[in-house]
């Protein structure tokens, strides 16, 4: 029975259903019972693992005596731990090789909740007749995936299972609670911020926090001035890529760019579209949260057929896979006036990463050169970045325009654009005192956290115009050949000298 049958389901689940069910037939997955696919060592977070297993346990003490599998999966869906009481269902589920070992990946299980919540990012319930797989379908199925906190990726999946003859109301909210429960746990475990959610400013010496889920953005239009009247980058590796951009779209092709968070993809296309004097709306849509596809679709796909648009969506492989079939066809029916195809830019971290039927669609994959290979452009975008945020010029001392030139800027222009906006909110002349602390700080060893913070006071003590050596040392009650043992240490550059 195909899920369109199905009474008392959701539109919007329902429409995942039959994306998988589509999936399920174009892999070839057999009808009539689950294949054994069987891995007997695999490579998994022992962090994910042990906090899985903590909350597990406490939820199947919960579900003592009833008739429901707990179970925790990898991210390709490969059942870790089973937990089990009822001694039938035991036996049903070994039958249909729903235990450790074992995949149930859309690929091989075909339609089942721990798929479906691994291909859409999303909680996920099947029902009995929803399965894919006949055999499946005495059962009931909800699982929901655990996200990593520190990268945003998912780890793996809690998944429940029971008869699907049994009230099943309560499965998906248990499943769900469980896995924020283990994504939580791994987080007060590892001692880590949270990538998720993180918006503070990172500076010269921290790795940026990974690109958190967007929530409620759908789209922003690029207006023709967004890199300025002229583009202030003017680095050979990134006219390059300029030129490159350029042709491609003047072709009407479909683009990858691949680069790091931050490295200023969209403000590559709006040069590219700039120079070559295309005019019609520039929309960058940033994929949402799972819940929220069907309206971001609705939001901005219409564009695509003006004439001129140019499409660039970012972070499609954190799409939903139902989203990202319903994307790869509106993308690829897309076209121009006079009948060629609709030019659209891709924007991912690796391009790898796109989603296959996104994949297919790409005609060029181009690679956006990152900030700290291109220290020339640092100053004039960092001036850029001052003038828009002050409506006026300002100024850099030499000093601070070292230390902006020589830092490595892990988060590429957004945070060069986020320390020159704090830093020319205090003054219309930047100076290194102006900049994050470990600005004037030349080691790159990576410090303890007592060790950064006595560093940042003595930056700040020598930032003070005028300041020696041994005035910074009676500041900060200590002796003056510990400071300067300590600016050897840190490699801290005194100013002046």
């Amino acid at each position: 029975m195909a899920p369109e049958a199905l009474s008392g389901t959701s539109v919007d689940a329902s429409l995942r259903l039959r994306a998988s069910w589509e999936r399920s037939r174009h892999l070839e997955v057999p009808p009539d019972e689950v294949p054994p696919v069987y891995s007997a060592a695999v490579d998994v977070d022992p962090l994910f693992v042990e906090s899985g297993r903590t909350v597990l346990a406490d939820l199947r003490s919960t579900l003592a005596g009833e008739a429901v599998g707990v179970m925790l999966t990898d991210a390709t869906g490969l059942v870790l731990q089973r937990f089990l009481d009822d001694a039938a269902m035991h036996r049903s589920l070994d039958r249909v090789h729903l235990a450790p070992g074992f995949s149930y990946a859309e690929a091989h299980a075909g339609t089942n909740g721990l798929g479906l919540a691994i291909a859409d990012r999303a909680p996920s319930l099947v029902r009995g007749p929803e399965h894919y797989v006949e055999s499946l379908r005495e059962y009931t199925c909800a699982a929901a995936p655990v996200l990593d906190p520190r990268t945003g990726d998912v780890a793996g999946t809690v998944n429940l299972t029971t008869w699907s003859r049994s009230s099943s109301g309560l499965l998906l909210a248990l499943a769900t609670t469980a896995a924020r429960s283990t994504s939580a746990l791994m987080l007060a475990r590892s001692g880590g911020a949270s990538a998720l959610g993180q918006t503070r400013t990172t500076t010269q010496g921290a790795a940026p926090p990974a690109p958190a889920a967007p929530r409620g953005q759908v789209y922003r239009v690029v207006p023709a001035r967004a890199a300025g009247s002229a583009d202030p980058c003017t680095s050979l590796p990134w006219a390059t890529a300029v030129e490159q951009l350029e042709r491609a779209l003047l072709a009407g092709r479909t683009v990858a760019l691949a680069g790091e968070a931050g490295s200023g993809k969209t403000a590559l296309v709006a040069s590219a579209r700039r120079r070559a004097q295309l005019r019609g709306t520039l929309l960058a849509a940033r994929a949402p949260g799972p819940g929220e596809v069907s309206a971001w679709l609705a939001a901005w796909t219409p564009v695509l057929h003006e004439e001129g648009a140019c499409i660039v969506v970012s972070g499609a492989s954190s799409l939903p896979a139902w989203a990202a079939d319903q994307l790869a066809g509106l993308l690829g029916a897309a076209r121009r006036g006079d009948g060629t195809p609709q030019p659209c830019v891709l924007t991912e971290h690796d391009a790898s990463a796109l989603p296959p039927p996104l994949a297919a669609l790409v005609d060029v994959v181009l690679e956006v050169p990152p900030l700290r290979e291109r220290p020339e452009d640092v100053l004039p975008l960092a001036e850029h970045f001052a003038r828009a945020h002050r409506h006026h010029d300002v100024g850099f001392t030499p000093a601070a325009a070292q230390a902006l030139r020589s830092a490595p800027w892990p988060g590429g222009a957004t945070q060069l654009r986020q320390v020159v906006q704090a830093a020319s909110a205090r003054t219309d002349l930047v100076d290194v005192r102006h900049l994050p602390a470990d600005f004037a700080a030349k080691s790159r060893r990576s410090l303890g956290r007592l060790e950064a913070l006595e560093r940042d006071e003595i930056v700040r003590a020598l930032a003070v115009p005028g300041t020696t050596v041994a005035q910074a040392a009676e500041r900060l009650g200590i002796s003056r050949a510990t400071v300067y043992r300590r600016i050897s240490s840190y490699g801290i550059e005194v100013p002046g000298r």
